[in-house]
């Protein structure tokens, strides 16, 4: 049974009333309207309003003009123009003409923003100053007190509607929508059902705002920053302002809103709630959750922020270096010494394939290599850590198998190689083609740089004979080439000998390694 449990709390409230007399209003000695059907509303933490019977106004109205707003309690606000001679003054009357229940006495009145007028004669009316006492009960002191103790999105909108159901708020349904800085994915969209266990998590791609069922729906509105969304769904309103509002409907819902929830970066996301009470939202529940608005969107923000940081630094730095600066390894000089295959993947003929693609069809090149790298870098659990240029830096730590740690570098090495040979027997790539060299050694595993920019990376004589080697291999013809500490994880090897590498003081003991594409290259 649903029954509205009204907090022993002074609540939001709306308050219309007529005033006595006739009032008047001016823009310096122009009379832009006066009544004696005038009405004031009071509503709370906003001064009050005057508002006048649109007969009553002196002056020209345009035309409705583009701008609209959104109130959930009064309704979606049209606006026009003032015209004076020679004069017009943008967006400066408003009304309601569909006022919502709470604020049906202003339908068919209107109010002009404080910048239109410049004094009002009141007559003998005064208008008294707003008593909005405090606003408090079950939501607040949880948000004050105990929302913090929920450390994921999912658990916070959990408590965050369950928390609106001790306070008498007779929700259904909730949904918070946060747009995300993530490479794949747009946002994600949480989504509460009453007598659902778990919250459900709808992670949707760039694609949706492409998406007709997206296109349609209130969350692009308020997102688009065009202001709320409130519709009643029972049957004395039938009409329906998006279609989503027909399937909340058949659930048994009997009043929707969507409010913005704003960032503090200017981005604007979405809670949404549905009612499921046959009278719909009350006024003070209502307005309690518009009051608590803002806060609520500080603790997704958080989250969101978090969670962002993750995806960033994963998506630039990779996964284990990510989740390293996060966990506090931010100072030049943090890091750990330790043993390690490292492999350096080159495109090859790079300049000469920029040259003939052009520098679209090229970076497409170059993307689809890097991605073919990476996926079966991450595959056979080692790690991207840098694209230089056109080549690909992967780091595969020892861990407590330094055997396995070779055997993975190896293995990916002669994957990509015979991933790229496929793609180009089967058309789907005529170009791409690689060299690769893998050695092992003790590195620096963490930032350098300067004080203000860091680089987590590896360094050591491993990465830098790793270079060398793919670099040797180009111009001898061998796309895989290694050192003798990767040798013994190879099934098996080309022998080269002692080989003189650029900038490495001793001679190093090398191997080509056999693949299914051809192993000698035409240089």
């Amino acid at each position: 049974m649903n029954v509205h449990t009204t907090p022993k709390t002074k609540g939001y409230g709306i308050s219309v009333e007529p005033l006595t007399g006739q009032i008047a209003i001016y823009r310096d000695d122009i009379l832009l309207a006066k009544s004696s059907n005038a009405k004031v509303m009071y509503e709370t933490r906003l001064p009050a309003t005057l508002y006048i019977p649109r007969a009553d106004v002196c002056v020209d109205l345009g035309e409705e003009t583009d701008l609209q707003t959104f109130c959930p309690f009064k309704g979606t606000a049209t606006y026009h123009d003032v015209i004076l001679d020679g004069q017009r003054l943008a967006n400066s009357v408003w009304a309601y003409e569909e006022a919502l229940p709470e604020s049906i006495a202003i339908q068919g009145c209107v109010g002009f923003m404080p910048g239109a007028y410049t004094h009002v004669d009141l007559g003998e009316n005064t208008l008294r100053e707003p008593d909005d006492g405090n606003i408090s009960g079950p939501l607040i002191d949880w948000l004050m007190r105990g929302a913090s103790e929920n450390g994921t999105p999912e658990a916070f909108t959990k408590a965050l509607a369950e928390k609106m159901l001790e306070h008498g708020i007779a929700i259904q349904r909730l949904s918070i929508l946060t747009w995300s800085l993530h490479p794949l994915i747009a946002g994600k969209h949480y989504i509460w059902e009453k007598g659902e266990a778990e919250i459900s998590t709808n992670v949707p791609t760039y694609e949706i705002h492409d998406h007709p069922a997206y296109i349609n729906s209130p969350l692009r509105h308020v997102s688009n920053g065009l202001g709320g969304v409130r519709q009643r769904l029972n049957d004395e309103n039938p009409q329906n302002s998006f279609p989503i509002m027909e399937d909340l409907r058949a659930k048994g819902a009997t009043d929707y809103v969507a409010m913005p929830l704003p960032f503090s970066d200017g981005r604007t996301n979405v809670l949404t709630l549905t009612c499921d009470h046959p009278d719909g939202f009350t006024t003070e529940n209502l307005g309690l959750v518009f009051e608590c608005s803002s806060v609520i969107a500080r603790f997704y923000e958080v989250f969101m922020q978090r969670e962002n940081a993750q995806v960033l630094l994963e998506t630039y730095v990779g996964k284990r270096s990510g989740a390293r600066v996060l966990g506090g390894e931010i100072r030049r000089g943090d890091g750990d010494e330790i043993d390690a295959a490292i492999m350096f993947c080159d495109l090859r003929n790079s300049t000469s394939l920029e040259e003939k693609l052009g520098r679209t069809a090229y970076i497409s090149l170059l993307n689809d290599f890097f991605e073919t790298v990476s996926g079966i870098v991450h595959d056979n659990g080692g790690e991207v850590l840098k694209f230089i240029g056109d080549a690909v830096l992967a780091v595969f730590p020892e861990g407590e198998d330094s055997i396995a740690a070779r055997g993975s570098a190896q293995r990916s090495a002669i994957e990509i190689v015979g991933k790229l040979g496929e793609l180009r027997v089967s058309g789907d790539d005529t170009h791409c083609d690689c060299s690769i060299g893998v050695a092992y050694g003790r590195v620096t595993y963490g930032n350098v740089g300067s004080r203000e920019r860091l680089d987590f990376t590896v360094i050591g004589q491993a990465a830098n004979i790793a270079a060398r080697l793919g670099e040797y291999g180009k111009n001898v013809g061998h796309r895989i080439v290694v050192s003798a500490d990767i040798q013994p994880a190879c099934a098996s090897a080309l022998p080269l000998g002692e080989i003189k590498l650029h900038n490495v003081s001793q001679p190093v003991t090398s191997y080509a390694l056999r693949t299914s594409a051809d192993t000698v290259l035409n240089a």
